[in-house]
């Protein structure tokens, strides 16, 4: 530094042009060089987020701390940090924890905004934090501003797809909107207009499977995340339900250590009317420390306990009730635990958890709606009909079927129980493959309940899509889908009028 002080003396005293350079290339070594920030999914990263999609967060974030301390400029921990709030805050809905998150995004864009522009994860990694944080946002009733977290990453996950095609993660989330955006219901279509996006079921679908099948580094790093989405795609979008149980046995999946997989197994199972193997998926789930703690299995397992009617669901109910922070799915569990006392008679309890509906929870599900309009009717169900329901459900159908042997409508005053009556027998031919019968009894459906609120004519002319699809007499299952759609002020409207929108599109390709 001495030959620094001698030069920078000369120069501010004989004002030489000369010394001055000098003076510069001597400084520069002394300054600080700025490290350039990286998108390094490096094999620490790899293990971390290996860890992390089967729901061991705390061995994930132990690995990504690690990751953060050795490499300060890698961005890809940051990233991946992501995946253990959405995990967390999407099962969980803790309130306390989603206000202590929810800066989190911000920053974590901040710094992919630090990373090269000039990569493919430049705009990927945005696009997926987006898309988490759109999830987590519906989970605590921010619909608004889920709206928008999902449009912007619709849009970068496109742009990413026309700068990069060659980067295969692209195509997992780009074909995933495509299908959600084609079968936004009607009752939300104008959010999805106003926000300028279009969808394509083919198209998504064929991206979604293309990456699924892709033999590249990246398919084979996300190869677990896209069998989540391409299941729940398959199995809602689709109505492949057959093909997706199935899909899950060839694919021979952890369900035993992957507790995404445990919870993917389990609550497909359910509805598929498979409710026996739910229970053998969540009963035989690892029990090691180091898992995402949720009271979703104890959900599960009082669906698949009460879908073969067995008299210790509320125990599962209430566990769930006391350890759950959020408001999904609450008021539905309330209205279960009703039923499940009041079919073992237990009528103080039932009419308690009645009453305990329109207190707690929300009504963002269909499923929550229809519990919430419960606890104004003035009678309860029929006990024949609701135990036929709730082993139809679980997949008991000729359990159910013996119940209702030799009954007729005529056997049923009430006409909300008529329309039940003839909805669930369809359902019932339906499920054990009668499907000329199936239909007789949905068509009685539709005509007795087209003009009410309750659900059974809507979802019966669905199922009769179903049938024709199923014939690929398509033009005839258009036409029952449109008349699913064209049933209004129904329960389930929306989540019946995706399904059938879904159809439409199947059948028009």
């Amino acid at each position: 530094m001495s030959a620094f002080f001698y030069y920078a003396y000369i120069a501010v005293s004989m004002n030489h042009r000369l010394y001055c350079h000098i003076l510069l290339l001597l400084l520069i070594p002394v300054l600080p060089a700025v490290a350039q920030k990286t998108f390094d999914f490096n094999i620490a990263c790899r293990q971390a987020y290996k860890e992390i999609i089967q729901l061991k967060l705390e061995n994930g974030q132990r690995l990504l701390n690690a990751e953060k301390a050795r490499h300060p400029n890698n961005l890809i921990p940051y990233f991946l940090e992501n995946y253990i709030d959405f995990f967390t805050l999407f099962f969980n809905e803790d309130p306390a924890v989603y206000k202590a998150s929810s800066s989190h995004l911000e920053d974590r864009l901040d710094r992919m905004n630090e990373g090269p522009e000039d990569s493919p994860w430049y705009l990927y990694t945005k696009s997926v934090l987006h898309f988490q944080w759109a999830a987590i946002r519906i989970k605590f009733g921010e619909r608004w501003d889920a709206g928008w977290e999902f449009r912007r990453s619709y849009l970068q996950a496109k742009d990413n797809l026309k700068a990069w095609p060659s980067f295969s993660p692209n195509l997992l989330y780009n074909g995933a909107m495509q299908m959600v955006t084609a079968t936004i219901p009607d009752g939300y279509k104008w959010l999805s207009n106003l926000l300028g996006m279009k969808g394509n079921m083919k198209a998504g679908m064929e991206r979604v499977t293309k990456f699924l099948n892709a033999k590249d580094e990246w398919a084979q790093l996300f190869h677990e995340e896209a069998v989540f989405y391409y299941c729940y795609l398959q199995f809602y979008l689709n109505n492949d339900k057959q093909g997706v149980a199935a899909f899950i046995g060839q694919q021979q999946l952890d369900v035993v250590n992957n507790h995404l997989f445990t919870y993917l197994a389990a609550n497909l199972s359910l509805n598929n009317q498979q409710a026996d193997k739910a229970k053998q998926v969540l009963e035989a789930r690892s029990q090691a420390a180091g898992y995402l703690a949720t009271p979703v299995w104890d959900l599960e397992m009082g669906y698949a306990k009460l879908h073969h009617l067995e008299p210790d669901a509320p125990v599962y109910f209430e566990q769930f009730l006391r350890n759950f922070k959020g408001k999904f799915y609450v008021k539905d569990v309330l209205l279960k635990l009703s039923w499940s006392y009041y079919l073992q008679n237990d009528q103080a309890k039932a009419s308690w958890y009645r009453q305990e509906i329109g207190k707690r929870g929300n009504t963002d599900t269909d499923a929550d709606k229809l519990a919430q309009k419960e606890t104004k009717a003035t009678r309860w169900p029929n006990r024949l009909l609701l135990e036929a329901r709730l082993l139809n459900d679980g997949g008991y159908h000729r359990e159910a079927l013996r119940l209702l042997h030799g009954k007729t409508t005529a056997d049923f005053p009430q006409i909300e129980d008529r329309l039940e009556f003839a909805y669930r027998v369809g359902r019932l031919y339906d499920d054990l493959g009668a499907d000329d019968d199936a239909i007789i009894f949905y068509k009685d459906a539709i005509a007795l309940g087209e003009d009410r609120k309750e659900y059974f004519a809507a979802r019966a002319a669905l199922h009769i899509g179903f049938i024709y699809e199923e014939r690929k007499d398509k033009a005839t299952a258009i036409s029952w889908f449109e008349k699913c759609i064209s049933m209004k002020d129904h329960d389930f409207k929306n989540s019946l009028d995706q399904r059938a929108k879904a159809g439409i599109g199947r059948c028009k390709e």
